[in-house]
């Protein structure tokens, strides 16, 4: 019984520690790109547009990788909190973020603003069935990520519910921005602030094992 114990514990901690890995690898892996793609402005051009043009496959390798390291925390979540607060629905919501990544992978985004060379110097006229999923995928993905933030506010105490919560707020600040000249920069200040959260409660819950 103990041996059995010891082994479920320990495939816990490596799905946490998936998830772990998964925030600082994509923000590493697409900031890498940001900075040495020719052409690619931060200030105009979200991570997505990197799945676009030579050497897109690196982003959409990404999306993948951490998407299914994320859905490997989901598990682990799962597996952690069985029978406790937010046991059901913080590894359903971080599924749902996980495959969404996944899928903003599979499905690329149109070429727009001037990237790749020769895109649209705005939006694209008509959008593809590729491009459409891609926006499905984030419009599902995100809203489940900043659900969990709350779930979780609720499983913690202290100071980890107020970062929980500080998270989902920061969160939602996009929305405020939208249309504006600094939707795009907010937005990779969220994804920095979300994606590391995510990592950092897999921490948290990986040493509380």
């Amino acid at each position: 019984m103990t041996t059995t114990l010891t082994k479920s514990q320990d495939t816990t901690k490596v799905l946490l520690g998936c998830g772990a890995i998964a925030g600082p690898l994509y923000l590493v892996t697409g900031f890498a790109q940001a900075f040495t793609r020719e052409g690619f402005d931060l200030t105009r051009h979200p991570f997505s547009f990197l799945s676009l043009g030579e050497g897109g496959w690196v982003q959409i390798a990404n999306f993948v990788l951490s998407g299914l390291l994320f859905l490997a925390m989901a598990v682990g979540v799962r597996k952690a909190l069985k029978g406790q607060r937010a046991g059901t629905w913080a590894p359903i919501l971080l599924g749902i973020f996980a495959l969404g990544m996944v899928a903003g992978g599979v499905f690329v985004a149109d070429p727009a603003f001037g990237f790749p060379a020769g895109a649209p110097a705005g939006q694209p006229e008509t959008l593809s069935w590729h491009g459409v999923l891609h926006g499905v995928a984030f419009f599902v993905a995100f809203p489940a990520l900043i659900a969990s933030c709350f779930v979780f506010a609720r499983r913690f105490t202290g100071t980890w519910s107020r970062i929980c919560v500080a998270a989902g707020v920061v969160s939602i600040a996009p929305i405020a921005f939208m249309g504006t000249d600094y939707a795009t920069v907010v937005l990779y200040v969220v994804a920095v602030v979300s994606w590391l959260w995510v990592s950092a409660v897999a921490v948290k819950l990986r040493a509380e094992i």
